[in-house]
């Protein structure tokens, strides 16, 4: 008898085993693996779906239309792009062929409506016409994105065919005016299939979004954060002299020159950073450590997922170093060495030093609507954090503005405009020898209200103080207008 009660515990066991390990494999499917079926670009069914409907249209922040849909037959609907290429690396493109990017991606349930396929819209609907529903196109939601058209024309403008970024930020909300990157491409279906196969073999990839996933060197426009953490961490940095001989030696085979060989003298903190002195910056670069000058780097989301919507910004990128790896250490903190950053996220260093300190969530929508002009949902502007104190921020931007005013930085100059900014001039290498030097500049206005925060990159652009410089300024003055 003990035999057959143990032999029927036994088989409860397995039983009960096989049940649990059933339901939780269920349970996972439904919600794991479930919704990443549904919503894959290879799905048929969800491209059925999304051809059954209208998809909505995707405005810039003054209702000008950046896509169009129009219905072809029964099954299919053309997708416009209304601007080309001006547009493609924030918008994406939705194709049954190559598959859905960018904010087509993003907002995909909203733009084609299976977020109003609901009784609660049915209802509304049937209110609306007073019962009287009849057969009509099923529409899927509008977006009004962040975008300014006029910002991001003279972005793409300015740039031209350099290889490169932009990126305009409104520091008070997070809001991005301008995301640009070139080389870029047509989104349209017929240009997708006609170039598809040279796109994705094209060596300078005008398919990557540089704005977000280009990591570069960041060249001098890092040492504004270098500048902040010997603000946080050096005492009386500000009433220091430095003797800048022009080269700063650490052993018989390594040293660190400023750019041209410019020999300062006796120099202050300040005038260091506005001259853009290497020699300082990298002698702050060692007594700051790489300690100190790296938590100052992952609190501006170095090293970190930066949140934003609509959008992912790859992480940029600061070295852990050996307490012996001198060169290395002065290297990076002047934003070379292993040091990369995106246009994005040193646009967000100006911005956060523009607002006081805080860093606004990037973001690229502010509303959904219906077809109808109903509010489905509002994006209200969000806060990633306190990054450095307000007084710390303050002194920033007075630095900043003389960079513009009295330094490398004239040519991002406005008239009428108090400008703040700073250059740089990355070195980098290409094929494993020296390529000509990134040209960055990074920078806000006006001074007292700051309403634009930018970010420049041109590729082998040279000297900061030029080509980038030159950029911001067109880009700040649309944006100010």
């Amino acid at each position: 008898m003990n035999d057959i009660s143990n032999n029927i515990k036994k088989v409860m066991f397995v039983f009960i085993l096989f049940f649990i390990v059933t339901i939780s494999y269920v349970t996972y499917f439904e919600i794991i693996t479930g919704p990443k079926i549904v919503n894959n670009a290879d799905n048929k069914r969800l491209w059925a779906k999304r051809n059954e409907v209208l998809r909505g249209t995707i405005y810039d922040r003054n209702k000008v239309a950046l896509t169009k849909s129009e219905r072809v037959d029964t099954l299919n609907q053309k997708r416009e792009y209304a601007y080309g290429d001006l547009f493609s690396h924030v918008l994406g493109y939705v194709n049954p062929q190559y598959g859905i990017t960018g904010l087509e991606a993003k907002y995909d349930q909203y733009l084609m409506g299976s977020k109003d396929e609901s009784l609660k819209q049915f209802i509304t609907d049937l209110i609306k016409t007073k019962g009287n529903l009849e057969p009509q196109e099923k529409k899927g939601d509008n977006l009004i994105t962040t975008l300014n058209y006029n910002v991001q024309k003279q972005a793409s403008d300015m740039l031209g065919d350099k290889k490169g970024a932009v990126v305009a930020l409104d520091p008070r909300t997070g809001e991005i005016l301008a995301m640009v990157s070139k080389p870029s491409f047509d989104p349209n279906d017929s240009a997708l299939k006609a170039n598809w196969s040279s796109l994705n073999s094209n060596p300078d990839r005008p398919l990557l979004n540089r704005a977000v996933s280009g990591l570069y060197p960041p060249g001098s426009t890092f040492k504004t954060i270098t500048a902040v953490s010997a603000l946080e961490n050096i005492p009386g940095i500000q009433n220091k002299t430095f003797n800048d001989t022009g080269v700063l030696v650490f052993n018989s085979k390594e040293s660190l020159s400023n750019f041209d060989g410019e020999v300062n003298g006796e120099i202050n903190f300040k005038n260091a950073y506005v001259k853009s002195s290497n020699f300082v910056f990298g002698t702050l670069g060692l007594e700051l450590g790489n300690e100190n000058l790296k938590k100052t780097a992952e609190d501006f989301y170095f090293n970190r997922n930066t949140p934003a919507d609509g959008i992912i910004i790859d992480n940029s990128k600061f070295p852990t170093l050996k307490s012996y790896e001198k060169g290395n250490m002065a290297q990076s903190a002047i934003g070379q060495s292993s040091v990369l950053a995106t246009p994005m996220q040193m646009a967000l260093v100006a911005s956060t030093i523009a607002d006081n300190g805080i860093m606004m969530k990037p973001h690229l929508v502010k509303q959904i609507l219906t077809s109808d002009g109903d509010i489905v949902s509002t994006i209200d502007p969000e806060s990633n954090g306190q990054i450095i104190s307000s007084d710390i921020a303050s002194t920033m931007k007075s630095f900043m503005r003389t960079v513009v005013a009295e330094g490398t930085g004239a040519n991002a100059a406005i008239e009428g405009v108090e400008v703040s900014g700073k250059t740089g001039t990355a070195d980098h290498m290409e094929n494993g020898k020296p390529a000509p030097p990134h040209s960055w500049f990074i920078g806000f206005a006006p001074y007292d209200n700051p309403k634009i925060a930018v970010a420049v990159i041109v590729e082998d652009g040279g000297q900061g103080g030029i080509a980038a410089a030159k950029i911001a300024s067109g880009v700040m003055q649309s944006a100010l207008k």
